[in-house]
């Protein structure tokens, strides 16, 4: 299992302080949308991301336009790019085979997406498949459950992360089932005092 640290709502050089000190220790770190939509694509650009050993998202939630965005993003540093689930197939379909091209990973957020949208879906059979419990709702979420039902329902997706206010009981949980390969986790690392501590933590919960 890996652990995904997002990054969001700060300065663009706290953002790159804080990528650079989790850099090794956790397996992969997100540019969250703010930080894209505080100071765009030109500015993670020039921006040392250039990470030694973990990979970098940038949560561009792509809907549409995306043989545009996909080429952009992909000419920063990013490891991985993110569109939404909700995108037209035709999207989905130009941001997988971008991707699959220059040999780097696609994540579909399936934020409030219904099954019936999800089975429509062109075969994807390398992307990263994101269950995202929003932000905004108010709505209680029970991470294990989620991935459980999803998986049942859904069996012929091998890529699966997840995110929605996890905490270090939660990931001790989702790792010992073995579905999803990905935990996602924001505040509660990046929110501390002293985020590379709180992300070993993390770490150790989940392998």
């Amino acid at each position: 299992m890996k652990l995904q640290v997002a990054i969001d709502r700060v300065s663009l050089d706290r953002a790159i302080e804080i990528a650079r000190s989790l850099d090794g220790k956790v397996d992969i770190i997100e540019l969250g949308t703010s930080i894209v939509k505080d100071y765009g694509l030109e500015a993670l650009k020039q921006a040392d991301f250039h990470l030694d050993s973990s990979e970098l998202l940038i949560d561009l939630k792509t809907i549409d336009e995306g043989e545009y965005e996909f080429n952009k993003g992909f000419e920063t540093s990013a490891d991985i790019l993110t569109v939404m689930g909700s995108s037209s197939n035709g999207t989905l379909k130009q941001t997988y085979q971008i991707a699959q091209d220059v040999k780097k990973d696609i994540f579909i957020d399936l934020m409030e997406i219904s099954d019936d949208k999800l089975n429509q879906m062109p075969a994807l059979p390398n992307a990263i498949f994101g269950l995202h419990h929003s932000k905004d709702s108010v709505e209680s979420f029970d991470a294990v459950d989620t991935i459980k039902q999803f998986h049942n329902e859904h069996s012929q997706i091998s890529r699966l992360a997840v995110a929605g206010g996890i905490d270090i009981e939660q990931a001790k949980k989702i790792a010992e089932q073995g579905i999803a390969d990905i935990i996602i986790v924001g505040g509660k690392i990046t929110g501390t005092s002293d985020p590379v501590s709180a992300a070993q933590k993390f770490m150790e919960a989940i392998k």
